[in-house]
C-alpha cells in the first residue's frame, strides 16, 4: 500500500469521526507535535485521548477546503488549505514519518500567530 493512501485513510477517518480507525495506523510509541511545536504528545494512547477533544484543539469553524498528499521515502506531507470562523483562507502542512507502513511521527507546520488568532 502506498504511504499516501494510509495518510488519506487517516484524513477520511478524522472526517468521519472514527478515531479508533485512525490510530490503528500509528505505532504504540508515536509522537504528535501540535501547532506551535511546543505541545508534544507521546504514545498512541495519549494521542487517541486528545482526539476526543478535537473540537477544542481546532479553531471554531475549522474546515479543510483542499488536501494534497506528497509522498517521499518513508514520509508523506499533507498540504492543507483551510478556513475557520476568523480566518477566511490559509494553508498548513503536516509531516507524517513512517516505519514499516505505520506512522511514527506526525508534525504540524502552521503560522502559529495566525492559528492562535483563529480561536
Amino acid at each position: 500500500m502506498k504511504l499516501s493512501d494510509i495518510v488519506q485513510r487517516g484524513w477520511d477517518a478524522v472526517g468521519a469521526g472514527d478515531f479508533d480507525a485512525l490510530v490503528k495506523d500509528y505505532v504504540e510509541g508515536m509522537t504528535f507535535v501540535m501547532p506551535g511545536q511546543a505541545d508534544i504528545l507521546e504514545g498512541r494512547q495519549q494521542f487517541r485521548s486528545a482526539l476526543d477533544s478535537l473540537g477544542s484543539i481546532l479553531p471554531p469553524g475549522f474546515a479543510i477546503t483542499e488536501l494534497r498528499n506528497l509522498e517521499g521515502e518513508n514520509e508523506v506531507v499533507s498540504i492543507i488549505e483551510w478556513k475557520s470562523d476568523k480566518v477566511t483562507a490559509s494553508q498548513l502542512s503536516v509531516l507524517f514519518k513512517f516505519e514499516n507502513e505505520k506512522i511514527i511521527e506526525e508534525r504540524w507546520f502552521i503560522d502559529t500567530q495566525q492559528w492562535q488568532s483563529a480561536f
